[in-house]
């Protein structure tokens, strides 16, 4: 294909300088689980390989183009992709690289045209190895090459497998990162025996570790214990151990890429460079290769203190790979092709939750309880006094003053015309009659007049 219709320039460096001698040893670090800190890895671990005087290739094989992002480069700004190299027979290898983009750091970038790689290869019998085969005329330049692979097991991470020596797997100490792990090696061990049965699986390392939590340090322990029981066996991953010292969570390691920087561009001395610095150095020891420009760092810091794991103290459970959730904890096998792996992870019992206080008993005393006061009759009378909502007392209300009368005053105020017992119809209505009589009964006269014995005469 070609790219130059596109308007796009290549950038080159200088020629690198080639080592000769053994090929070099290739790394592709892989996790199906996406954001664990892949690209972050690979593109931080490779500079500090760099920096240690190894020449370093990084390849990225995310159709995101993260690692591309994260160094810095525009993909659209070159002329050959990692794409060109795996859909077109023609291209040259040596046209996909960009050679110094750090010092010792050559890189091999990814567009988003990747991801059509697998339709288009789908069909050829060679499918499996296409990189590996046409990256081999220029592997010798190198002493190490990373490969960072996307977060799926297709075509391309097949590829991957193919090309490498070693797996590491980036993850998080989390339960649920450990999920995918039995499948990534049952996957692991299906490629070994199918087309590459050099491959291992070299190591698994913590990224964002949070060091002062119980959980991580569970979960380190696990991992520990885990490939303790595949020693004696026959799988790729009986030689596999945690990788130290773990990544620690660092804000600086998430704001480098946005800069276009590793982190030894954007902040080297920060806890996240340190890491990744003594993790370079502990690899170079691990292959017997001198380690030259990562001096031992000591900042007498308690924070890049060694992990100590914590051994978990609850009951174990187990995820494989195929399970959907808890599963019980299979031994190793004993057959030539053990089956598929089983990740022990001890978690522990959360804390009792506190029941209700026991009762206690109230000391007795001589002194008699004192007696409990009556409670108060609450005034529950309430009369509707039109729009006022009150309350008002059971006393009774003032009514107007009655004037007592004796019969025979009635009966002389009577009008004789009027029959006994005659009920005024209009109560209103006053003739003048009454009106003189009420106004004689509202004026008091002489009391009247007594016999000898004290009686009023009839």
């Amino acid at each position: 294909m070609d790219r130059k219709s596109r308007g796009r320039t290549t950038i080159y460096s200088p020629p690198m300088v080639m080592t000769t001698g053994a090929n070099p040893r290739t790394v592709a670090l892989l996790n199906q689980k996406g954001g664990v800190g892949k690209t972050t890895t690979t593109a931080n671990l490779g500079h500090a390989l760099a920096i240690a005087g190894k020449r370093v290739c990084l390849i990225d094989l995310d159709p995101q183009g993260h690692l591309t992002l994260h160094l810095g480069i525009e993909s659209d700004a070159v002329e050959r992709t990692v794409y060109d190299l795996m859909v077109d027979p023609d291209c040259d290898v040596a046209d996909c690289v960009i050679r110094e983009a750090r010092p010792n750091l050559d890189v091999m970038l990814a567009e988003v045209d990747l991801a059509g790689a697998e339709n288009e290869l789908a069909n050829l019998p060679e499918r499996r190895s296409i990189l590996r085969d046409r990256f081999a005329p220029i592997a010798d330049r190198y002493d190490v090459v990373l490969i960072d692979c996307p977060p799926s097991l297709g075509l391309l991470t097949v590829n991957a497998l193919t090309m490498a020596d070693e797996l590491f797997v980036p993850m998080q100490a989390h339960f649920l990162a450990l999920q995918g792990v039995g499948r990534l090696l049952e996957t692991v061990r299906l490629v070994c025996s199918s087309v590459n049965a050099e491959l291992t699986v070299a190591g698994v390392i913590l990224c964002m570790f949070e060091r002062q939590t119980t959980l991580a340090k569970e979960i380190l322990v696990d991992l520990e214990n885990f490939f303790d029981r595949y020693r004696e066996v026959d799988v790729p991953w009986s030689e596999c151990r945690v990788l130290q010292p773990p990544i620690r969570r660092n804000i600086k390691l998430a704001e480098a890429p946005s800069f276009g920087n590793t982190i030894f561009d954007y902040a080297p001395w920060c806890p996240g460079a340190i890491d990744y610095r003594r993790l370079a150095a502990s690899l170079l020891e691990g292959w017997g290769q001198a380690v030259e420009g990562l001096a031992p760092i000591d900042t007498g810091d308690e924070e890049d203190a060694p992990v100590t794991p914590v051994a978990a103290t609850a009951d174990r459970m187990s995820v494989g790979p195929g399970s959907r959730g808890v599963t019980s904890v299979a031994p190793p096998p004993a057959s030539d092709r053990p089956a598929a792996p089983v990740v022990e992870i001890e978690r522990s019992e959360p804390p009792p939750t506190p029941g209700p206080p026991e009762a206690t008993e109230t000391p007795t005393t001589d002194t008699p309880p004192m007696p409990m006061p009556m409670p108060m009759p609450m005034d529950t009378d309430l009369r509707d006094r039109g729009d006022e909502d009150e309350f008002e007392s059971e006393s009774p209300r003032d009514e107007p003053p009655i004037i007592e009368t004796r019969p025979t005053e009635i009966a002389e105020r009577r009008d004789p015309s009027e029959p006994a017992g005659h009920v005024d119809d209009d109560p209103g209505h006053a003739d003048a009659a009454d009106d003189q009589a009420d106004a004689s009964d509202a004026t008091p006269g002489p009391p009247p007049s007594r016999d000898a014995a004290g009686f009023m005469p009839r």
